[in-house]
């Protein structure tokens, strides 16, 4: 090897390093982004529960003999065709509805041992079907609700997704 050969082998070159700290943040940029979308993300959700909280807090107690029943959520399409339905059959699914999750009882449901002597016919948190358009019908959000009287229960539906109306 030739001592030009040897010169250019031994050269050394001169480079300026940044910290490591100054590389991190200038490559992360989109994470600040990132990070910004997260926090109104989470912005978001915190502001939506805190709604979700207040319309729950806002659904009436029944009193006396009544019961508090939450009605499902009607599919916006015909099964799995992907059709959508009109917004009157939607509306018309929810008032005929027939069959609703008891989410409350007034403190003197079921209490007449004359009228009820086997006892109350249902509780909270079973899924029970009565008659279309009985109750009295109110909406909280986006969920529909009955309070009706505890004599217009008919069954207890051990699978509410198994019954439709005939």
């Amino acid at each position: 090897m030739t001592e030009a050969d040897q010169n250019m082998n031994s050269v050394s070159v001169s480079v300026e390093v940044e910290p490591l700290e100054t590389v991190f943040l200038e490559t992360m940029k989109p994470t600040d982004a990132m990070t910004t979308l997260e926090l109104k993300r989470k912005a978001k959700i915190e502001e939506d529960n805190k709604k979700q909280e207040e319309l729950e807090e806002s659904i009436p107690r029944p009193t006396g003999y009544h019961i508090l029943i939450a009605l499902p959520n009607v599919e916006e399409t015909f099964g799995d065709s992907g059709l959508v339905k009109a917004s009157s059959t939607i509306r018309e699914e929810h008032i005929l509805s027939t069959v609703g999750l008891v989410l409350d009882m007034g403190d003197l449901a079921y209490s007449d041992e004359d009228r009820f002597p086997s006892g109350a016919w249902c509780e909270v948190g079973n899924y029970v079907m009565f008659r279309a358009n009985s109750g009295t019908r109110f909406k909280l959000g986006n969920q529909e609700y009955r309070i009706m009287n505890d004599d217009s229960i008919q069954a207890v539906v051990p699978n509410p997704r198994a019954i439709t109306r005939a």
